[in-house]
Parts: C-alpha cells; sequence; structure tokens
C-alpha cells in the first residue's frame, strides 16, 4: 500500500509561504517564541560566564559544554545552524503528525497541496456556470484550479442513452451531466473520472448494457433518500468529495420541444441537437420548480458563467426555467456568456457570434447578460471529418449613446490549439479569471437596482 508522501521539494516551500496557506502567521508566532527562549538561554550563560570559574580540572565538562575553547564567532555559527535544522525538522514532523492522520493512505499528493487547495482555494470568488454537456465539465476542470467556491448548475433536459433509459424506466431526472460535472470536480479527479464514465459492455437492450456506472449511482441515490433527486445530489457531492457543488436546475423531469423556421415542431433534446433552423425553443410542463440550490448560488455569486455548450440543448433548458431566469436577471454578479469555439453541425450552423447572443436573448430577455467571451484565435488544427466552423466574430458596434444596452465583448485565446473546436479549460478558465479581475471583482454594484 502506497503511503502519503510528505515531502519538502523547492516548490513546496514557496507553496507553504504563498498568500492564503495560513500558516506563516504562526511560524512567527513560533520564531517570537524561539527567540524568548534564547535570550533567556543568553541570560544563564552570561550569568554562568561571568560567575563561575569554568577553567577548573572539576570544572571541565562545564567548559567543554559552553564552547569556550572557541572564538565567540563560531560558537554563534554553530548554535545558529543547529538551531535552524532543529526548528525546520521539528516544524515539518509536528506538521506531519497533527495532519498526517487527515490524509489519505492513499493520497498521491504533498501536504502543502492539500492545504493550498482548502485554505487558499476557499477564498476564491463564488463562480455560478450554467450549462450542461461536455462543455460545462471542461471548463469545471479549469475553474477548479482558482477556486473552490464553483456552483455548476446542470441541465437535466438529457433524453438520450443510458440518461433516457433511467428517466424512461425510474422517471428520474437526466443525470449524464450531472454525473460528467461531478467527475470533473472531484478532487480524485482521474480515477474517479475514469470509474464514474465507465459504461457496461453491450447494447441497450441488456440489463446493464450502455449505462455507466456514475449514472446508476445517482439513481441508487435517488432511491436512497426517498426519490428526493436534490438530495441525492447533494450526497453524490460529499460522499466524491466534490471541489464545490453540482446541483441539478431542476429536480423534476423535463422535455425540451423546438419550432423550427419552417414551422416543424420537434420533441426531446436528441432530436433537437440534430435539427437545423431552429426558431424557438420551449419546456413542458410549464412552471415547473428550479432547484433552491441553483437559485441561492446564484443569488449569491460574484460571477454568474453561462455556457460553454450547446446553444439550444445544453444552455437554454435551464435559463427557461422562470425562477432561474428570475434569478439571473437580479443578480449582483456580473453576468458572463461564453460562446462556443465552433459551430454545432444542425443545432448552430452558420451561427456567428451575433447569432449566438441573439437567440439567447430572444430567449430570456434583452440586457441580460453584461459581458460577452469569444474566441479569436483560429490557426488551431481541425479535425477533417468535422463539419463544424469557427465561429465567426461578427458583433455590430452599439452607437456611443447607447453603449449601456448590449453586453460587451471580450475577445481572448481560448481555444485548444490541437481541436479547433473545443475551448482549452486552462486557458478559458484563465480568461474567465481575468475578466472577473478586470471588472473588479465581479459584483455589478452601481448596476443591482436597474434590474430589481
Amino acid at each position: 500500500m502506497r503511503r502519503s508522501r510528505l515531502r519538502f521539494s523547492g516548490r513546496g516551500m514557496r507553496r507553504w509561504l504563498s498568500p492564503g496557506i495560513g500558516i506563516k502567521r504562526w511560524l512567527v508566532v513560533v520564531f517570537f517564541g524561539e527567540l524568548c527562549l534564547a535570550l533567556a538561554g543568553a541570560f544563564v550563560l552570561r550569568w554562568v560566564y561571568r560567575d563561575f570559574d569554568v577553567s577548573g580540572p572539576s570544572q571541565t565538562a562545564l567548559w567543554f559544554l559552553t564552547l569556550q575553547f572557541l572564538p565567540y564567532a563560531v560558537r554563534a555559527i554553530i548554535i545558529g545552524v543547529l538551531g535552524l535544522g532543529l526548528f525546520f525538522y521539528g516544524s515539518w514532523r509536528a506538521i506531519r503528525v497533527v495532519v498526517g492522520p487527515f490524509l489519505s493512505s492513499e493520497a498521491d499528493q504533498p501536504l502543502v497541496e492539500v492545504i493550498y487547495q482548502k485554505r487558499f482555494l476557499s477564498r476564491g470568488p463564488k463562480i455560478v456556470v450554467i450549462g450542461g454537456g461536455t462543455g460545462l465539465s471542461m471548463l469545471l476542470r479549469g475553474l477548479k484550479e482558482h477556486t473552490s467556491n464553483i456552483t455548476a448548475v446542470v441541465t437535466v433536459a438529457d433524453d438520450g442513452g443510458s440518461s433516457g433509459r433511467l428517466r424512461e424506466s425510474l422517471g428520474i431526472p437526466a443525470v449524464g451531466d450531472i454525473r460528467n460535472c461531478i467527475a470533473a470536480l472531484a478532487d480524485a479527479e482521474p480515477l474517479m473520472a475514469e470509474l464514474l464514465q465507465y459504461r457496461f459492455p453491450g447494447d441497450d437492450s441488456a440489463s446493464l448494457g450502455g449505462h455507466t456506472i456514475g449514472n446508476l449511482l445517482l439513481a441508487a441515490m435517488t432511491a436512497v433518500q426517498g426519490d428526493d433527486f436534490e438530495e441525492a445530489v447533494r450526497q453524490m457531492n460529499r460522499v466524491l468529495a466534490v471541489r464545490g457543488q453540482v446541483v441539478p436546475a431542476t429536480a423534476t423531469p423535463i422535455v425540451l420541444h423546438a419550432r423550427l423556421l419552417d414551422g416543424t415542431q420537434v420533441t426531446g433534446q436528441s432530436e433537437i441537437s440534430r435539427a437545423s433552423g431552429i426558431d424557438r425553443v420551449w419546456l413542458s410542463p410549464e412552471g415547473v420548480a428550479a432547484g433552491d440550490d441553483a437559485v441561492r448560488a446564484i443569488g449569491e455569486a460574484d460571477l454568474l458563467v453561462i455556457g460553454p455548450g450547446s446553444l439550444y440543448t445544453s444552455i437554454l433548458p435551464s435559463l427557461l426555467l422562470p425562477e432561474i431566469a428570475q434569478a439571473v436577471r437580479t443578480t449582483p454578479a456580473l453576468r458572463l456568456y461564453v460562446c462556443n469555439v465552433a459551430t454545432q453541425k444542425g443545432e448552430t450552423s452558420d451561427y456567428d457570434l451575433a447569432d449566438h447572443v441573439a437567440a439567447l436573448e430572444r430567449h430570456t430577455s434583452p440586457g441580460l447578460l453584461d459581458l460577452v467571451l469569444a474566441n479569436n484565435q483560429f490557426a488551431a488544427k481541425r479535425r477533417g471529418n468535422d463539419d463544424a466552423d469557427p465561429v465567426k466574430l461578427r458583433w455590430p458596434p452599439l452607437p456611443a449613446s447607447s453603449a449601456s444596452a448590449g453586453p460587451r465583448l471580450v475577445l481572448d485565446d481560448v481555444v485548444d490549439p490541437e481541436n479547433a473546436h473545443h475551448h482549452d479549460s486552462a486557458r478559458l478558465a484563465a480568461a474567465i479569471v481575468k475578466v472577473y479581475e478586470s471588472e473588479g471583482f465581479g459584483r455589478r454594484r452601481s448596476r443591482v437596482a436597474r434590474t430589481a
């Protein structure tokens, strides 16, 4: 069995002294305590040197003990080096003894990394992300390196694959996107993600064929919690040590509908994702209550991020819930929309940046967004068999007199250099944090009144 690795590397020492760890203040206290003890020892030695005759045969041991056979400078260096060595070694052993029992025996992180995550990241901004699909889980992997105060508000409109089968047989909301987000935010992400994403072999007709472990765990937890889906997701967050929290947009199974430009109506998230020329989408049943955790998190956020993800099938289903739409309109947080870096065949074919924003506001309300973040790097590698195109940066400038009537555009290099159709999680998270910091740490304090 592997043991916890508590090591003192150069990088680890720098991390110990970085702001937010909370260790430096106590090191200062220890230092002054040691200084007082050293002064007391100096007084004793001074007394011994002045009042005792250590040159006689009976005092030989005391003469050696007080190092009087060496010059004063050499004595100071020897005692100083010994003191520093004892101080650092004793401090390291004390921290290891105190904190060691709280670390898993299988942990593969230095102790300082664990404390850094718990202390420094807990002081990060409160960021709420609304969306679903692979775009949301990708963003969460990047954001969790900047803050642990993350809330992912996840759509539950999926009706395909394992999620659709569990939804049909058990009557629970779709769990697939929630599973992906929990795997992304789990502290033991690589192994946990592999476990949660494991899909049983076989076709859909088999009892377990096509199902993932994560989906089955969420379904089982819902049953254990007395069919309380929100509580089941809360417990999964706790059991899997999620950094932040993942919450469903609603605890009620919902169905997504769409009307195309030719008047045709399409039902179901999986069908709509393949449709072209979408005019409007809506949910049934109407007036579904949003999740309490989702509404509360939006109201308490410092930064609200919408997207990235499929516009009509991952982002809008959550925003179409009346309580979430109202919470987004009235939140004091800065509201940022992250546009996809590429179009999606069918759903957003030929959409440019302005089309994405127009569709979003058409389904919610004008003025919903404060900022729009889009990619401005188009040299990334493209896959030859993918029909998607980079989203063009069409963005009509607003007249100076109406500069506050629409969102402001922010451009940055957020694309994956190896895949022109996906964001890079680290780059996107860094760009979002940079926007948050440049905007006065998020809160729209002077503009809250206009949304009330």
